[in-house]
């Protein structure tokens, strides 16, 4: 098996789109050689722990760009057939990082992944609520009570800011960003037919 890291923030809209894109080369690969394994990376580490009204965030982030930028994305995410309903508040995501941490340990990221991207971007929940979080978890296998006493406590929470910042001092500065093979940096959501051709590139070298 080939490592591929991925290094993600749910509330990272071309994480959600990244994802979809490789989830269909794998699909179309299914002998293909990755182990994934996902890491937490905060677009707004400042973010107030309750979060904020996702308009006013975007238009403090992005000013006069924020419509073109928003525009961007539905019309990416349409031509995969997704059909956006984001979350009205724009959350502090640290939360969401330590139950991907959790979800680590029992193989289950990329359920717990995909549930949090749905339920941000497609089911206008707040994924920085720990009784949202704990509906995640149950429904990617994992234990819901378990998942909310440690939401409750401050469980892991040193651990995953430690992995964060080993992620900025290793350069990495954008989400989503892939490594393969611990040697090879691909950023951004690249298209499934980049990723098939990797998947093929990779089969061929392994002869």
């Amino acid at each position: 098996m080939i490592p591929l890291d991925i290094f993600a923030d749910p509330v990272c809209p071309w994480c959600l789109i990244g994802k979809v894109e490789l989830d269909r080369a794998l699909e179309s690969r299914p002998s293909h050689p990755f182990q994934i394994a996902w890491h937490p990376f905060r677009l707004n580490p400042q973010m107030p722990q309750g979060g904020m009204d996702r308009t006013a965030y975007l238009r403090a982030k992005l000013g006069p760009r924020a419509e073109d930028a928003s525009r961007a994305v539905a019309q990416r995410a349409a031509a995969l057939g997704l059909v956006l309903n984001p979350s009205p508040r724009e959350p502090d995501t640290t939360d969401a990082h330590r139950l991907m941490h959790w979800a680590g340990l029992e193989g289950a990221q990329t359920r717990v992944m995909s549930g949090l991207l749905r339920a941000h971007w497609q089911e206008a929940r707040d994924i920085g609520d720990a009784a949202e979080l704990a509906r995640i978890a149950a429904a990617g296998g994992m234990d819901a009570g378990l998942v909310t006493r440690l939401l409750s406590s401050n469980a892991d929470r040193d651990q995953v800011a430690a992995r964060e910042q080993h992620a900025r001092d290793r350069g990495i500065t954008s989400v989503p960003t892939f490594i393969v093979a611990d040697r090879h940096a691909i950023s951004g959501s690249q298209p499934a037919s980049l990723w098939r051709q990797v998947i093929d590139e990779l089969a061929e070298g392994s002869k």
